[in-house]
């Protein structure tokens, strides 16, 4: 762990990078201390047509650093004062959650090694580039890769694979730090189930400061938009060796053109709902059972803490539906209150971490970071 050495100036300018599939989301947040208030904001979209002219994610970090650049470029009077660059964390090894800073190191393994390719993996990577032209640092905060699950959730049934984390921990913390800035209770007391519900799924049960379980993002979740979530295995199995797909197009099946999209053609919620008002018996058939297993997984993660929890936070884009936020309350009233916090808080938590570092009243950790073995585990199961 270290501390920053020179603190921000106030009125500093943080920037964020927040890379998604289609967008590229881009603020600058001024410094009062370790508060930040937004200046400037752009989502930058980026078409079909134009990320198909690259083979891997990686070879997008050029045409996406360029777009950034305008949008800095846009800003004179603010760029100025830019005292860090942040963006978001990507697919990583295990680590804590918290603050990381960013090194060639780090930019290596992203680019060329990930876990997993997503876009997100360009975050580190573009704050880095951007960082080089303001001679200030770089960091990523609270990436997919945040593991803090306890030891009883790691045990999946088979000795040759163990349970892990993959979670939307970024929006996931920040709307629990909302919570308790609302209740005017410590973030480290409060026991929460968050659902965040964008193009993929998180529903997360955080326990005193920790997410001690998932319903991992890549492959426990509910089905969404374009993600298939949780299949039966034997039947996966099956088609992995039917010799009918390649392993890229199984891979697409279940990532991208899974879900909803798989069933409707349409990863767009609001479409589905138009489909609904409509008369569309499947779209509704589709939706619903959607709704059903967000309600189910919610169930599962309030029960990891005995249902004695102080909220149910619904997150992402999704939770701005009025239709699924009404369902959720019917399904869910009897376990706690449920709270919107609609769409993603992102960027600001991106430079809130940062803000923090900076200020000296958090540490950051050095890539690579070493996450502390769960030694229990370690004991039976390696």
């Amino acid at each position: 762990m270290n501390h920053e050495t020179n603190n921000a100036k106030e009125n500093g300018v943080i920037l964020t990078i927040n890379p998604g599939t289609t967008t590229t989301r881009c603020a600058m947040y001024e410094l009062s201390g370790s508060l930040v208030t937004v200046i400037s904001e752009e989502s930058i979209e980026h078409p079909d047509s134009e990320i198909e002219k690259f083979n891997d994610i990686s070879e997008q970090i050029d045409y996406r650093f360029k777009l950034v650049q305008e949008f800095v470029d846009k800003n004179p009077r603010h760029s100025s004062r830019i005292v860090a660059c942040v963006g978001r964390g990507g697919m990583l090894t295990p680590v804590p959650s918290g603050v990381i800073k960013v090194n060639p190191e780090f930019v290596q393994f992203s680019l060329h090694t990930p876990v997993y390719k997503h876009a997100s993996n360009l975050g580190g990577p573009l704050a880095y580039k951007l960082s080089k032209l303001f001679e200030v640092d770089a960091y990523v905060a609270d990436p997919v890769s945040v593991d803090e699950f306890s030891t009883v959730a790691r045990i999946s049934g088979s000795t040759e694979f163990k349970r892990f984390s993959f979670v939307h921990a970024l929006n996931t913390r920040a709307c629990v730090r909302k919570l308790a800035h609302e209740l005017d209770k410590s973030f480290d007391e409060l026991s929460v189930v968050v659902a965040h519900l964008g193009a993929g799924f998180s529903i997360s049960a955080v326990h005193k400061g920790r997410i001690i379980d998932n319903s991992n993002r890549m492959e426990c979740s509910p089905f969404t938009p374009e993600r298939v979530g949780g299949l039966p295995p034997l039947p996966l199995i099956e088609a992995c060796f039917s010799g009918k797909y390649t392993k890229e197009e199984l891979l697409r099946k279940l990532y991208g053109q899974g879900g909803v999209y798989g069933y409707l053609g349409t990863r767009d919620i609001r479409a589905v709902e138009s489909m609904i008002e409509e008369g569309n018996e499947k779209a509704s058939l589709v939706y619903e059972a959607m709704l059903y297993q967000i309600g189910k997984a919610i169930g599962a993660m309030a029960s990891t803490m005995d249902f004695n929890i102080d909220g149910i936070i619904l997150t992402g884009g999704m939770a701005n539906s009025n239709r699924l936020v009404d369902y959720m309350k019917q399904k869910l009233h009897r376990i706690a209150p449920l709270l919107i916090y609609a769409g993603s808080n992102e960027n600001e938590a991106l430079a809130e971490s940062v803000s923090q570092v900076l200020a000296c009243e958090k540490e950051y950790m050095a890539w690579p970071v070493n996450i502390v073995p769960d030694e229990l585990y370690e004991k039976f199961f390696t």
